[in-house]
């Protein structure tokens, strides 16, 4: 076929339905056009997280730059001022940008990240006039004291309201270490604006009490084949995925200065 061919195709298509008699294509009309419903683990803009007390959890560790496929992350840690510290751990993420020219968002850097800093949010339709503004920097990505992602002008926010709280979703499907014992338990730390927020439909808070003695086993029984050494904790730290330490957020908050 030649490019003819192919031109006199494309225009065929568009005053022809499917097979089956409809149109496939539906015109997209802002804010009250047939819009898709978003799916709960929906990869969209990052955001960089902060804890209940204001903190930020990055501790510019570059994890989620070294696993990036698209090496569209840029971070370069900083050690944090012992007056005014911005992490609880020693140093924090003094430079953090993202190139949304390269994104993939393949959430790789979520999956890397030891404290949950970077998570990706449910807002995709944001479109940019040149380049400069395609590269998010710290500043922009920080949730704001609401721990909503800050509104950047060429971003449509029009239904915040109902994915704003959505921006750990994926991360609160994944249990601590993936050991099956900590399934059912809430193994993160608390989220500004929002707190601990609650497990994913399948991962439910009411099988805590089910899993409760098999993970103290389970954790006796390393610490037994470990000449009373403790055995291996979550992502978040020692002991912040722990049994014992479930539910406290101050155990996890303190798992994420490490």
């Amino acid at each position: 076929m030649g490019y003819l061919g192919g031109f006199a195709l494309t225009f065929k298509k568009l005053f022809k339905g499917s097979r089956t008699g409809t149109t496939v294509t539906v015109p997209y009309v802002k804010d009250s056009g047939p819009k898709r419903e978003k799916a709960l683990r929906l990869h969209g803009r990052h955001v960089l997280n902060r804890y209940e007390d204001g903190m930020e959890k990055c501790i510019g560790c570059e994890l989620c730059a070294g696993v990036c496929p698209a090496k569209c992350i840029y971070v370069r840690g900083a050690d944090n001022p012992p007056d005014d510290p911005v992490s609880p751990g020693e140093r924090y993420g003094f430079v953090y940008e993202i190139n949304y020219l390269r994104c993939i968002h393949c959430d790789l850097c979520v999956e890397a990240c030891p404290t949950e800093a970077i998570t990706e949010s449910k807002l995709f339709e944001f479109s940019f006039t040149n380049r400069s503004d395609a590269i998010y920097t710290k500043d922009e990505l920080v949730v704001g004291d609401d721990g909503l992602p800050q509104q950047l002008p060429w971003e449509d926010w029009s239904d915040i309201d109902e994915v704003g709280a959505w921006a750990s979703a994926w991360v609160r499907a994944t249990a601590p270490s993936g050991d099956a014992t900590y399934e059912g338990r809430i193994g993160w730390s608390g989220e500004l604006g929002f707190g601990i927020k609650d497990p994913e439909q399948g991962q439910t808070a009411d099988l805590a009490d089910e899993h409760e003695g098999a993970a103290r086993s389970a954790a006796e029984e390393g610490m037994s084949a470990s000449g009373g050494k403790p055995g291996r904790t979550s992502p978040g730290g020692p002991g912040a995925g722990s049994p014992d330490a479930a539910g406290d957020p101050e155990a996890d908050h303190r798992g994420g200065a490490h």
